[in-house]
């Protein structure tokens, strides 16, 4: 690849994931729940920290299989909170905890998560054309719209900031730079999705 948006730096783990995933769109419900749990936990923190932490997270939350997180009681969230392979904050792993549950609920209720979540873009990626990371905005209405609805059905670090940032992960939009190799690639990807 020619060139990658900055954020990628040189970090080989960075760059695998710049290159592989980040702005793919998904609408597969693991990855979409593992994104969830996997922003909550990077609040306040950079995401390379959570990319690094990331196969461990995977590990100890039980492959982000939201009906046995959902069943996590207070000694299973005592060990977490002394592994030192995440991130060990109390708040974030009650956090997994509640969303697990809100998301079988949401589920349970008759409501596709997934279709549920795309709704927030019209079932369609955002196809944006940054020139520049500072033109990347760290909320948008769509963001906004999520979060509150996230928040009304119980969900926990769900921020606008944090629903921007699944947005950008999943995929919903696109922030590759216009210059990125990738934001081309990416947007052929929805395309091609869109017509199968």
């Amino acid at each position: 690849m020619n060139q990658r948006c900055a954020w990628a730096g040189s970090d080989p783990l960075y760059i695998q994931y710049h290159d592989a995933e980040w702005g793919v769109p998904t609408r597969d419900a693991h990855t979409l729940f593992e994104f969830l749990i996997l922003e909550g936990a990077q609040a306040g923190l950079s995401w390379i920290t959570v990319l690094r932490k990331r196969e461990r997270y995977r590990a100890v939350f039980d492959g982000f299989d939201a009906e046995r997180i959902a069943r996590y009681d207070d000694a299973k969230k005592a060990a977490l909170l002394v592994d030192p392979g995440i991130i060990r904050n109390r708040a974030k792993i009650d956090a997994a905890v509640i969303n697990a549950r809100a998301w079988l609920d949401l589920r349970d209720a008759g409501t596709d998560p997934v279709e549920w979540l795309w709704s927030f873009v019209d079932g369609e990626p955002v196809q944006n054309a940054f020139a520049s990371l500072s033109e990347v905005p760290a909320t948008t209405p769509q963001s906004d719209a999520m979060s509150k609805a996230l928040k009304a059905r119980g969900f926990k670090f769900v921020g606008s900031t944090i629903c921007y940032a699944l947005m950008q992960a999943a995929g919903m939009t696109n922030d590759h730079m216009v210059a990125c190799g990738r934001h081309r690639e990416v947007a052929a990807l929805a395309c091609a999705e869109g017509r199968a």
